[in-house]
C-alpha cells in the first residue's frame, strides 16, 4: 500500500511543479499575443481575462504518469503498461485538447465542436468501453450491445459538454474535478496507471484553481478556455466509464459502482440537461448561449461569485453525503438517484423563486 501512495504522491507533486513552472508563461504569451477572454454581457468577468490555462493539463498529466512509472521501477516494481482502452483515450483526448485550442483561438460554431467531440466519443466503445448494464435503471438490466454503444457514445458527450459548460464561474469547472478525479484515483486505485493519470491531473488542477481563483491578486488571473474543460470533460467520461470494467469494478458490486459514477457526476450533468431542455421548450438553440446554468441562477438570486461557488461545491458534497448513507441503508439504486434529481429540483426552484422576488 505504502508503494501505492508514494506512486500516486510522485505523480501529483511533479504535476504541481509542472503547472506552478507553466502557467505563468502561458499568461505572459496571452499577455503578447491577445488571447484573451472578452467580457461581453453573458460573462462574469468585466475585464479581458487570459484563457488558455487548460493548455497546461495534458503536459503536467504526461509528466506526472512519467515520474511515477519511473518511481515504480525504483521501488522494484514494473513500469506501467498501458493498455488499448487507455491508448484510444488518450487519441480521443488530444482530438478534443486540440479542437478546445482552436476553439479559444480562432473561434469554432458550436456545432462544428459537436461533430468533432462526437467523433472522439465513438472511440472508447471501440475498445470495448461499453455500457452493458443499467443495473435497474428505468427497470433495466442487462442491454444489446449496439444499443450499449450508442447509450455510452450519449453518456460521453453529456459529460464533455457538462463539464465544459459549466464552466461559468472562477472555480467551479476546475473546482468539481478536482473532487470527482481524487474519487477517481481512490476508485481506480488497483489500476495504478490510471489513478496516476488522476493524481497528476488532479495536481495540475489544484494550481490551475488558485490561480484562478485568487490569481487576481498578484496579477495571474487565467482561465482554462475549451481546451482545459473539454479536456477534462473527456477524462472523467472515461473514467466514469472505466470504473464500471472489470476488473476495476469487481464482480456483483456493478450497481455501487454505478451509484458512484452517477454521484460525482450528477451535478454538472443535471445542468446540462435541464439548460438543452429549457432551450428547447423556449425556442432556443440548444447551442445558443444564455444565463440559465446554476451558477448563473445563484448569482441572480444575490450570492456572489465566490459563494455561488461555495454553494455548489457543498452541494456536491451533500448529494455524496446522502447518497453514501442511503446506500448504507439499502435504498436501492434508481431510487438514490431520483432522491437526487428531487433534491437538485428542490434547491434550483428556491434559487428562482429567491432570484424573481429580488427582482
Amino acid at each position: 500500500m505504502s508503494n501505492v501512495v508514494y506512486t500516486l504522491a510522485a505523480s501529483f507533486l511533479s504535476s504541481v511543479i509542472v503547472t506552478i513552472i507553466g502557467l505563468p508563461f502561458i499568461i505572459k504569451a496571452c499577455r503578447q499575443f491577445k488571447y484573451f477572454d472578452l467580457p461581453n454581457e453573458r460573462k462574469v468577468h468585466s475585464k479581458p481575462v487570459p484563457r488558455l490555462g487548460g493548455l497546461i493539463f495534458m503536459p503536467a498529466a504526461v509528466v506526472g504518469l512519467f515520474v511515477a512509472s519511473w518511481l515504480r521501477t525504483l521501488m522494484g516494481g514494473e513500469a506501467f503498461v498501458f493498455g488499448i482502452s487507455t491508448i484510444a483515450m488518450t487519441f480521443g483526448g488530444l482530438i478534443i485538447y486540440v479542437i478546445g485550442f482552436i476553439d479559444d483561438r480562432y473561434g469554432m460554431k458550436a456545432s462544428h465542436k459537436f461533430i468533432i467531440q462526437t467523433i472522439a466519443a465513438f472511440i472508447l466503445p471501440l475498445c470495448n468501453l461499453v455500457v452493458r448494464d443499467l443495473n435497474g435503471i428505468l427497470g433495466l438490466h442487462q442491454i444489446p450491445f449496439l444499443v450499449g454503444y450508442a447509450l455510452t457514445v450519449i453518456t460521453i458527450l453529456t459529460i464533455v459538454n457538462a463539464i465544459n459548460l459549466i464552466d461559468g464561474i472562477d472555480g467551479l469547472s476546475s473546482g468539481l474535478c478536482i473532487l470527482i478525479l481524487t474519487a477517481y484515483t481512490v476508485l481506480l486505485r488497483g489500476n495504478l496507471a490510471i489513478a496516476s493519470l488522476d493524481a497528476a491531473i488532479v495536481g495540475s488542477l489544484v494550481v490551475f484553481w488558485c490561480f484562478n481563483v485568487f490569481g487576481k491578486v498578484g496579477g495571474l488571473k487565467i482561465f482554462m478556455g475549451d481546451a482545459g474543460s473539454l479536456f477534462l470533460g473527456y477524462v472523467c467520461a472515461y473514467m466514469s466509464i472505466k470504473s464500471l470494467m472489470r476488473p476495476i469494478a469487481p464482480e456483483n458490486c456493478g450497481e455501487k459502482q454505478m451509484l458512484i459514477s452517477i454521484t460525482l457526476l450528477l451535478i454538472p450533468v443535471l445542468d446540462v440537461i435541464r439548460v438543452a431542455l429549457q432551450r428547447r421548450i423556449t425556442g432556443h438553440g440548444i447551442f445558443e448561449p444564455d444565463k440559465t446554468h446554476i451558477h448563473h441562477i445563484l448569482m441572480n438570486a444575490g450570492l456572489s461569485m465566490h459563494a455561488a461557488l461555495a454553494c455548489i461545491l457543498s452541494l456536491f458534497l451533500l448529494i455524496c453525503g446522502i447518497n453514501y448513507a442511503l446506500w448504507q441503508c439499502h435504498f436501492l439504486m434508481p431510487l438514490i438517484v431520483a432522491m437526487d434529481v428531487a433534491i437538485y429540483g428542490l434547491v434550483l426552484g428556491v434559487l428562482m423563486l429567491v432570484g424573481k422576488s429580488d427582482n
